[in-house]
């Protein structure tokens, strides 16, 4: 079942969702549809540009080209650590994910009465109860876009659908079922969703 909470309208977004070539254009395409906001920090890109380039073996060109154009289509979302700005005192979230903690309570601080979200495959390196003290939310893909569905189901269907057209016509990805991507993408519960089991 989807999650009752309401998706946040600001989400950090963590490296490892950048790194996928499914998720990243699909959420993307959600946020120029106005349902959130992303966010993310020159140390997020470079994270996502170093692992990108190890394991998809792209030209750091390319990789560059890809985050500049990102930027223009969303001006807002690269956060800039403020001068002066304080750091947060963190214990039990995974030390090499502090950073992206850091970028998200400094979007709740930009919006202090709007809900902000860290969104992430690696739940698991981020300590919920910690983040929830700082005023913010943990999320991974499939729960967000879960969430999301009551009230765009047709909007998620359209664009899943176009991005995975745009990924086969580029050559980046083979044809297969929709359900095939979801699977692959680790949203079993959005699958079920959009699959329903006949009755």
């Amino acid at each position: 079942m989807p999650n009752t909470l309401s998706a946040p309208p600001y989400l950090v977004l963590d490296a490892c969702i950048l790194m996928s070539g499914v998720l990243r254009p699909w959420l993307l395409e959600l946020a120029t549809r106005g349902l959130f906001e992303p966010r993310w920090s020159e140390r997020i890109g470079r994270e996502w540009s170093r692992n990108a380039a190890r394991i998809w073996a792209v030209t750091p060109e390319v990789l560059d080209e890809a985050w500049q154009s990102m930027q223009q289509q969303f001006p807002a979302a690269n956060v800039v650590p403020a001068l002066g700005q304080p750091q947060i005192e963190l214990r039990y979230s995974d030390a090499k994910d502090w950073h992206v903690i850091q970028t998200a309570w400094q979007v709740k601080q930009q919006h202090p009465q709007a809900s902000v979200g860290v969104l992430t495959y690696n739940v698991k390196d981020f300590s919920r109860s910690e983040l929830r003290a700082l005023g913010l939310d943990l999320w991974d893909p499939d729960r967000f876009v879960c969430t999301l569905w009551p009230a765009h189901g047709s909007c998620l269907t359209e664009t899943l659908s176009q991005t995975i057209e745009d990924l086969v016509e580029a050559k980046r990805r083979l044809p297969a079922p929709v359900s095939s991507f979801l699977k692959r993408e680790r949203l079993f519960r959005l699958n079920k969703l959009m699959h329903p089991p006949p009755q």
